[in-house]
């Protein structure tokens, strides 16, 4: 366990500011802080938990906290109780924050907000990359995000979970995200990506889109998404016999909606194609889920092996696959199980499907020095 405190200091974190903090906060908090001027103030300590297992990511949260205190002119003694990157079980305490109460009892909506989805994201991002240690993963979850800053926590959780599972197993990990604001959280300049269906629709064909990228950004790696048409296989091998001398780096996406299969493949096909290359990934029980991201419609792990078998089949091994739709921590696992030859996978799927799974809590646990704390909450206290 680590105890790291925190004083306040500088912060380049972009959560809301001390004026904007009042309207944006829960009001029964705004209401105590004035009854608490216009009393006696005192000092409290508050313990802040999660209800189910995350991996730490503290930072955007922390720095916000001791940013808004400092402004106040205040101080903040924030126990930080794990290392960033922990696990953390369920109800085990994160921090111990201790201050007056004026400055702090205000500042718990924002300070949640910015603490839990972040920690459910890292957990996720980590699990997906123990899961497949050898594909590099882009977060791609920006346009799904509810505003920027959610984009920001949720860049940051993942970049926490990555490098979490990098020393743990030695895993790729993240290698970037689809939007610059939040590209250095993976240690980049830009966002990463080349194409949305869109510029395919605007060409008129793959091939056309691709050499129009080409023809503007010709220094660049080229990812080509090859379903728009619902012929990932005659898309890629023409882009690939046009283009894959001229650039410095191919790369197909499949992003096959769950509607259809891959072009070439249907329930049988699959099961061939994996009886084929991964026999032990479809022997014994197999969940509905399972077998859907085994063999099922969209972009299952028969598609990519098809997809390489393709590839290969036509002399361009060095052709490289992203894929990406629905990948989540399940996903991956099944992936990783089918063992399928994917080089990149862009995800947005690490936020959690239910997410009351992020809610952060925090319960001041003594005021004054003295314990006190809503009855069932007493696990909260000091060991």
């Amino acid at each position: 366990m680590a105890s790291d405190t925190h004083k306040h200091g500088s912060s380049d974190s972009t959560g809301p500011s001390l004026a904007d903090q009042p309207r944006l906060t829960d009001s029964y908090f705004n209401l105590t802080r004035q009854i608490i001027l216009n009393n006696q103030d005192c000092e409290v300590t508050y313990a802040v938990f999660m209800r189910r297992p995350v991996t730490l990511a503290p930072k955007l949260a922390v720095d916000w906290l001791n940013q808004m205190i400092a402004e106040r002119g205040s101080d903040v003694k924030i126990e930080q109780l794990h290392k960033e990157g922990a696990w953390v079980g369920a109800g085990e305490p994160l921090f111990y924050i201790t201050g007056k109460m004026s400055q702090l009892v205000d500042m718990e909506t924002i300070f949640l907000q910015r603490l839990g989805s972040a920690c459910v994201a890292a957990y996720n991002a980590y699990q997906m990359c123990i899961e497949l240690p050898d594909v590099a993963f882009l977060a791609m979850d920006a346009r799904h995000c509810a505003g920027a800053e959610m984009a920001e926590l949720m860049a940051y959780g993942a970049s926490v979970g990555s490098r979490k599972a990098q020393q743990k197993v030695g895993a790729t990990g993240f290698i970037g995200c689809a939007a610059d604001a939040t590209a250095h959280f993976f240690g980049t300049e830009e966002g990463m990506g080349t194409m949305p269906h869109a510029l395919i629709g605007y060409a008129g064909s793959t091939l056309k889109a691709a050499k129009l990228f080409v023809e503007t950004f010709p220094d660049r790696p080229l990812t080509v998404l090859v379903d728009y048409f619902g012929r990932e296989v005659e898309d890629a091998l023409e882009v690939a016999h046009a283009l894959s001398d001229k650039v410095s780096g191919l790369s197909v996406r499949l992003d096959t909606h769950g509607g259809r299969f891959v072009q070439g493949l249907d329930t049988q096909s699959s099961y061939a194609v994996l009886d084929k290359h991964v026999p032990e990934a479809i022997r014994g029980y197999r969940s509905e889920g399972e077998l859907k991201h085994l063999m099922g419609t969209g972009v299952s792990a028969a598609a990519v092996w098809h997809m390489r078998d393709e590839l290969d089949n036509a002399g361009f091994q060095h052709v490289k696959i992203v894929t990406s739709s629905g990948f989540s921590p399940d996903k991956c696992r099944v992936f990783s199980l089918a063992k399928a030859p994917v080089d990149v996978i862009g995800t947005g799927s690490y936020l959690p499907q239910n997410w009351t799974e992020t809610y952060a809590t925090a319960d001041i646990i003594a005021y004054d020095g003295t314990p006190r704390v809503k009855v069932g909450r007493e696990f909260l206290h000091r060991k």
